[in-house]
């Protein structure tokens, strides 16, 4: 073979190897990562609130589950929650949403307000000099082995002895909260697929305004920012740069927090989001609808200082001065049929509509729909529960819960306007998401199924009373709402405590005030039943009654009841102890006879009775009595028969 040949194979070797190393790169490039940061789930589900409804029933046969893994598979939402952690307020009665965080080893487990404009968490710390009095114990840096106090740097401010990182936030409703930070392992619940990561937290030592007098520990900040919660695990590269929210109805209250990215549900609308506008998440809103018809406001007018800003932590949305003027005034329009009264506060001169009705799942016959138009003309419609809250005082009446932003030109929309609302923050591409579903079932779908299946608008009308028994005891699984038509009659709980001395008794009238006081309700409604003793252990029964002026005791009280008892934030002296619940009982309200109804009236009638017939007796005998006297005077002469004298 002639040498000159060999460059030519060579040649062909060389554009060969090549060609099958550019293959295997493309091929590697087209496959899917199989490590693909998978979404941490945290439900936030009422509880206040746990469901007793029949269609939050677990899957009772294999057909049934099929049929949700079919749904999961339309919805392409991800399989498997990765953590579940509930929740226990709302917006009527706490102005805002909880969920639970762990923090340091062991973990030291705090309520915290789900905040989308807060680039901070942070919690009380023990050595607090000013902290209002929370449901949980606070933070204990001593008893974490893996506390670590983030040291004074030049990326930080820092304490009067310059070796601690600060932080400091202020609030637009004048409250604030000072601390020092720290580094510490944060899990997200028993169930989390997510191990326990480190993160940069507050450890407060001043509180003032709201932050002072909430129930809630502290705040889990979800906005843009170094110390987010987000952003922290983000650059850990533990989850993707995206969350998502979804909050429940206006008498359940519920839903679930999903930390990673998911697929939108189809049907899901956009709006961009700029970062760059401001810190906070923005949408571009440019036109409101009531009852189809557009306000005669300019797009510009949602677009003063900082935008169109979502955030979670906000009970309510405001609006500037023009926008809601209008809006009032459409909404009036179209509801003539209603009375319009005074609001349950004087000093709020709040926009309240009397005769709507008790049946939520009715309100949409009465109150106008409500659409939101973004800037590529989709829509996001809002039911009457995304923009009425429920009068405190007048049963069937309803107030707006949107306001006039005061000297602000920004539109600030709170935690009302997204009520069963899955509500997606994709960061990574600048756009938030909006899914009307059910968020009270979103998280049992989550864990039954793995993902939401598309749910049906809410609010839903329950047709039955028949999924809640009459008396329901502690071991299932906790409720989140009761069916519309169900009455709450009576609330009992057995309640083990022990006093630190053995020789005092509990003073149980001062016992029934603070019972009373943690799961507001007045005093006269709360009863000792009864109550047995050995040593300084005791067992007490209490019943809980509707107020005097109620015949039953309204659905969202019995849930903020049963969780706060259920879930130990009833906050006892520390004379008391520590309690557990033994029991809990509710009982339907029962229907009163024709007597209970109406026994005034027939008292009334038998008093008047009675006393008609003792004066017409008493009249009976003077008359009787005057005949007698004057027949006893006999005429003159008259003979007198002899009377025989008795011996003596």
């Amino acid at each position: 073979m002639a040498p000159s040949g060999s460059p030519l194979a060579a040649l062909f070797l060389l554009l060969a190897w090549l060609f099958l190393a550019e293959l295997i790169v493309s091929t590697r490039a087209l496959s899917p990562p199989s490590n693909r940061h998978r979404p941490l789930i945290l439900p936030l589900s009422l509880t206040p609130r746990d469901s007793y409804s029949a269609s939050s029933s677990p899957p009772s046969s294999s057909h049934e589950r099929d049929r949700h893994r079919r749904r999961l598979l339309d919805s392409e939402l991800p399989r498997s929650p990765t953590a579940r952690m509930r929740l226990y307020d709302d917006l009527l009665f706490n102005g805002y949403y909880t969920t639970r965080l762990s923090i340091g080893t062991p973990p030291q487990e705090f309520a915290l307000i789900v905040d989308t404009g807060s680039t901070v968490t942070y919690v009380p710390c023990s050595n607090c000099q000013q902290c209002g009095k929370h449901q949980d114990p606070r933070f204990q840096p001593q008893l974490s082995s893996t506390y670590q106090p983030v040291k004074c740097n030049a990326h930080c401010s820092c304490d009067a002895a310059e070796k601690q990182c600060t932080y400091q936030r202020r609030y637009a409703e004048m409250s604030s909260s000072t601390g020092i930070l720290g580094n510490d392992l944060v899990s997200f619940g028993n169930e989390s697929e997510l191990t326990p990561q480190r993160a940069v937290f507050g450890c407060e030592t001043v509180e003032t305004g709201d932050l002072y007098s909430q129930r809630a520990d502290g705040i889990m900040g979800l906005g843009r920012g170094h110390l987010s919660i987000v952003n922290q695990l983000v650059e850990k590269h533990v989850i993707d740069d995206s969350f998502s929210l979804c909050y429940g109805g206006m008498s359940v209250g519920g839903g679930a927090m999903i930390l990673g990215s998911i697929i939108p549900p189809t049907g899901m609308v956009f709006s961009h989001s700029d970062p760059h506008r401001s810190p906070y998440y923005n949408i571009e809103l440019k036109e409101i609808h009531v009852a189809g018809n557009p306000l005669k406001l300019k797009p510009s007018t949602f677009d003063g200082r900082h935008g169109t800003v979502l955030d979670s932590g906000t009970t309510y949305a405001y609006l500037p001065a023009k926008a809601f003027l209008a809006f009032r005034d459409a909404i009036i329009e179209n509801v003539q049929s209603l009375r319009k009264i005074q609001g349950p506060d004087p000093k709020f001169h709040d926009v309240c509509f009397a005769g709507a009705g008790w049946d939520i799942s009715k309100l949409s016959e009465v109150f106008p729909k409500v659409d939101m138009v973004f800037g590529d003309k989709q829509k996001l419609s809002l039911s009457p529960e995304n923009y009425l809250f429920k009068h405190t005082k007048v049963p069937g009446a309803y107030c707006l819960g949107i306001f006039q932003n005061e000297n602000d030109e920004t539109t600030l929309l709170g935690g009302i306007i997204v009520r069963n609302t899955l509500v997606t923050y994709d960061r990574e591409k600048n756009k938030l998401g909006f899914w009307k579903t059910n968020c009270s079932e979103l998280w049992k779908r989550l864990q039954d199924t793995g993902s939401p299946p598309p749910a049906p608008l809410v609010p839903q009308n329950h047709n039955s009373t028949s999924a809640i028994s009459p008396s329901i005891a502690p071991s299932g699984s906790p409720p989140t709402s009761f069916p519309v038509e169900f009455r709450v009659g009576l609330i009992t709980f057995n309640m083990s405590f022990s006093i630190k001395s053995s020789s005092r008794k509990p003073n149980f009238t001062e016992f029934e005030e603070l019972i009373a006081h943690e799961l507001g309700v007045s005093t006269s409604q709360v009863h000792l039943l009864y109550f047995t003793s050995s040593g300084n252990q005791f067992l007490v029964e209490w019943a809980i009654f509707p107020a005097d002026s109620a015949d039953y005791i309204s659905n969202t009280t019995a849930m903020s009841i049963i969780t706060r008892l259920r879930d130990h934030h009833v906050q006892l002296p520390e004379r008391f102890g520590s309690y557990q619940l033994v029991e809990w009982k509710i009982e339907p309200q029962k229907k009163r006879t024709w007597w209970q109804h109406n026994y005034l009236a027939v008292a009334a009638v038998a008093s008047a009775a009675l006393l008609l017939t003792l004066t017409s007796i008493g009249l009976w005998f003077v008359w009787k009595n005057i005949r007698q006297q004057s027949g006893a005077y006999k005429p003159v002469g008259v003979a007198i028969p002899e009377q025989e004298l008795q011996p003596l």
